[in-house]
């Protein structure tokens, strides 16, 4: 049975199939664009907080000290965030208290005091005088630290700062502990405090401690030998600090005096026969 001949189209079908498949993708096209749009999320920057916005937070009481030596300070919740510790304290509180307090019992006020004042200015008392690489001077503060005071403040400042995790406010506070012209008994008494407060691992203020009575003992000692005895039996890894430090810098004297020399301190044998 013959087949009937199958008819090729003509141009103007070609032409009208191509033009209804490029209408389609155009279409399709089209609606791809428009899902896009429509998934992109218009970014938006946050909002600005002004400091009248942090002014307009909650108060919150801190209670310093203990007992009948209780001092209460005031500061506003969104800058006492700023804190780790404080702003997991702060997340205690309900939208709804009036009245919000958090307890500092072991810490001395002056440091707190120097905490807030930080949160509020970005400073704390005395402040840094960077072209003298001094501080701010004040008639009550006297131009030689002879009690170890003035480190003792900044060294609290430095502990309380690692407490409420401010990294900022430890820096701050242990660039100001090398601008104090301090005495022997100062320093011992400045020494005490580091090596009772801070653990073994945080040798940015340790190493220092060590290094300056490396460096000095042999001097200062006298002035303050029965301090620097007591310091030495109490802290034991005070004096092995400073010992280390002393043993270093003989050795490394040594091989500049004597390059590639090896050590003869070796204890010679005795055959026993």
């Amino acid at each position: 049975m013959a087949s009937s001949p199958v008819r090729a189209p003509d141009l103007e079908e070609i032409q009208v199939d191509v033009e209804m498949e490029g209408a389609q993708s155009e279409a399709a096209g089209a609606a791809n664009d428009a899902e896009k749009e429509d998934d992109v999320v218009e970014f938006e920057p946050p909002a600005r907080v002004t400091f009248i916005d942090l002014l307009k937070s909650p108060i919150v009481e801190i209670a310093v000290g203990s007992g009948n030596e209780v001092t209460i300070l005031t500061a506003h919740q969104a800058l006492l965030v700023r804190s780790p510790l404080f702003a997991e304290a702060c997340e205690q509180f309900n939208e709804s208290d009036a009245h919000r307090r958090i307890e500092l019992a072991s810490e001395p006020l002056d440091a707190v005091g120097c905490f807030l004042q930080y949160l509020y200015t970005g400073e704390y008392f005395p402040k840094k005088l960077d072209e003298s690489r001094g501080l701010e001077s004040d008639p009550s503060i006297p131009a030689v630290d002879e009690s170890g005071e003035q480190l003792l403040k900044h060294a609290r400042v430095y502990t309380l700062a690692d407490k409420l995790g401010l990294a900022e406010l430890k820096t701050l506070a242990h660039s100001k502990i090398h601008r104090i012209n301090s005495t022997a008994r100062g320093e011992i008494a400045y020494a005490r405090f580091v090596y009772a407060s801070t653990p073994r691992e945080d040798t940015t203020i340790r190493k220092p401690v060590a290094a300056f009575w490396a460096h000095r003992s042999h001097v200062l000692r006298h002035e303050a030998e029965d301090e620097f005895r007591k310091m030495c039996l109490e802290f034991p890894q005070f004096g092995f600090d400073v010992l280390s430090l002393v043993l270093d810098a003989k050795e490394k004297g040594q091989n500049r005096e004597h390059p590639g020399e090896k050590s003869s301190r070796k204890r010679q044998r005795t055959s026993q026969v």
